[in-house]
């Protein structure tokens, strides 16, 4: 099937503007009629939560969280990017969009991207008049700081706060409306089911985490804003509760899941310390802006940093991309880490870490100035390693960061299941292969705060309210569906923690579905997720039970989720037999070493339908137009 993404056509300058006088409106008095879910309450949730309310809609807002406070939104620390162009560095909007197009290699909607450089001003002026803290110059205008992949400063930041600051701004809103009863809160539950009558969806089926009890909920519209999958991988950047399975559920039920495969690694995390760790903790891209990276010219180097003079360190990144040098995007800097390493020039215990070094920083602006701009981040690394990175280089090394896909969406963010929308991370809009720094934030409030409350807009006025509500047979047996895969996972009883399946499974896709693929490597992955998928199923160990807070449960039923979804994962990443941003084939790139498209063959959407899993999925392809920005090699020398 050929998808349309009912992109507007015409001049991209006014197709945003011109998508909003042509869409269908539905009047004040008739807003309140309507009932909306919304499931998650991030920056992207949590923003059309509270936009939808404040325009008169009613909102039923789910986390599985015990409040949207802790949504993991707050995670993302560096900052927001917008074109503002305070600095009068030839920032514009046609910048900013040229830039994520480029950055994403020419494999996002150029509509998409447009609107969301549009807005990202607006987004900026909304969150100052919020409260949001962001720094300021000494003239009293907002600061900004440069992100990797551009060479204008762009990105506005509340020192190394700006997710937790943008989230509190957002969670103000919301409560605003939770007070106003326009959003009713529901924390502690988890959505494991889309209810969908006829075709459309009418509601979801969701566990209450503290009492077990299962509840039905309808509305007129189903929104998820449920983030990433990027725990599939086991280790990586994202909270422990972060999961696939709301997007799962939803494809189950027919919604297609786009470019699952392209999967984000951010260079600069905290590296690996050990077999037993539990997650990965990301010390914000910001840091490129004045930190130095490098490693030893001699391989198998294994002295300190402070000990290893000038001239025998290797500023790779900026000896080999002196245009960009250390803020190249995130797919060129993981990759450059990588080959290091593999060329056993890696640093510390493992050898798998590179220095990211700010000795020539503090020695220019002084240490004084370097902890007002990345004060915080310094004291979490010296928390979790106990190295002081004022005194000696910091140690990072590349993670599984951000979800580049998510659930097929068109200009709408309206699925491919009538009523069905997708907000934020949970979709593929605006991700490309690799989406550049500090945009995740800008598209989640983008999303939230101004695509939604205009979109859904044009889908209630085609709708009869309160048409299905929980009393129809749907609800009742997306019920028993959900009782039966739950009581099942207890009554396995086997030898085997859950922790140990997913760990297991987080092994094979990060040896053979992660910085670097093959035609090889991704066979093998798909050979061995539906070996481990039958041992999870005979052999997992789920204590306690059903009707109680019960954590194993909640994490088996995740896992479950991550070794379906894994099997899709890789098999998007075998059919694109091409090399873009993050995802990169080894057997697609050039002499010297860099991603290689294929755009003859692969310049289109790859949206995946679930037909079972001992069935092959279908793939159906949304062809890609670029109209406006002409395709071209990247290029960051």
């Amino acid at each position: 099937m050929i998808l349309d993404g009912k992109a507007p056509t015409g001049p991209i300058e006014t197709s945003w503007d011109r998508y909003r006088f042509d869409t269908k409106l539905v009047n004040p008095a008739n807003k309140r009629k309507y009932k909306i879910i919304m499931v998650g309450s991030g920056l992207a949730g949590g923003a059309g939560a509270a936009t939808l309310g404040e325009l008169g809609y009613n909102v039923d807002c789910f986390c599985y969280q015990d409040s949207p406070r802790r949504a993991h939104s707050i995670a993302a620390q560096g900052g927001i990017n917008a074109a503002k162009n305070y600095p009068n560095d030839a920032d514009s909007v046609r910048r900013l969009f040229y830039d994520t197009i480029k950055g994403g290699d020419f494999r996002a909607r150029e509509a998409d991207v447009w609107r969301l450089s549009q807005v990202s001003n607006n987004i900026i002026d909304q969150c100052v008049a919020q409260g949001v803290p962001f720094a300021r110059d000494y003239a009293g205008y907002l600061d900004t700081r440069s992100f990797g992949g551009a060479q204008v400063s762009r990105t506005f930041y509340a020192r190394g706060q700006t997710g937790q600051q943008l989230l509190l701004g957002a969670y103000s809103a919301l409560s605003r409306q939770i007070k106003a009863g326009t959003v009713k809160m529901y924390t502690r539950r988890e959505m494991l089911d889309l209810v969908v009558v006829d075709g459309v969806a009418r509601g979801i089926t969701v566990r209450n985490l503290v009492t077990g009890e299962m509840e039905s909920h309808w509305a007129d519209a189903v929104c998820l804003a449920t983030g990433g999958y990027m725990n599939v991988f086991y280790l990586s950047t994202n909270a422990m509760g972060s999961s696939v399975t709301a997007s799962w559920k939803a494809a189950k039920k027919g919604a297609y899941f786009a470019n699952p495969c392209y999967t984000q690694i951010h260079p600069t995390c905290i590296p690996v310390a050990g077999e037993h760790q539990s997650k990965l903790t990301l010390m914000s891209e910001s840091l490129r802006n004045d930190g130095r990276i490098w490693v030893p010219k001699k391989a198998g180097d294994k002295r300190p940093g402070n000990e290893i003079p000038e001239n025998e360190r290797d500023y790779y990144l900026e000896n080999k991309y002196p245009a960009f040098g250390n803020l190249v995007p995130r797919d060129v800097a993981s990759r450059n880490a990588k080959l290091m390493t593999d060329a056993n020039r890696g640093v510390g215990t493992t050898g798998l870490a590179v220095f990211l070094d700010y000795r020539d920083a503090i020695q220019r602006v002084g240490e004084k100035t370097i902890k007002e701009r990345y004060g915080n981040l310094f004291d979490m690394y010296e928390k979790i390693t106990d190295e002081n990175a004022y005194k000696q280089p910091m140690r990072i090394y590349p993670a599984p960061h951000y979800a580049m896909g998510g659930l097929w969406v068109d200009y709408n963010l309206q699925s491919n299941i009538p009523g069905l929308f997708v907000l934020g991370e949970a979709n593929f809009s605006v991700h490309g292969a690799n989406r550049l720094g500090a945009s995740a934030l800008m598209q989640g409030l983008s999303d939230g705060y101004f695509v939604i409350p205009y979109t859904i807009a044009g889908y209630m006025a085609t709708v009869k309210p309160g048409e299905i509500t929980s009393d129809h047979a749907a609800f009742k047996e997306s019920i028993d569906q959900v009782n039966a895969q739950t009581q099942k996972l207890l009554n396995i009883n086997g030898k085997k923690t859950v922790l140990e399946f997913h760990r297991d499974l987080g092994k094979i896709m990060w040896d053979n579905v992660g910085m670097g693929r093959s035609k090889e490597s991704l066979n093998k992955a798909l050979s061995e997720i539906p070996k481990l998928r039958e041992e999870f199923w005979q052999n997992v160990k789920v204590t306690g039970s059903a009707n109680e807070l019960n954590q194993q449960l909640e994490n088996a039923g995740r896992v479950a989720d991550f070794l379906e979804f894994g099997e899709i994962l890789a098999a998007d990443a075998l059919h694109r037999e091409e090399s873009c941003g993050g995802h990169f084939r080894l057997e697609s790139q050039t002499a010297e070493g860099e991603a290689m498209r294929d755009d003859e063959n692969f310049t289109y959407v790859g949206a995946w339908e679930y037909k079972g899993n001992d069935k092959a999925p279908e793939l159906h392809k949304e062809p890609l137009q670029f109209e406006n920005i002409h395709l071209a090699q990247r290029s960051y020398k």
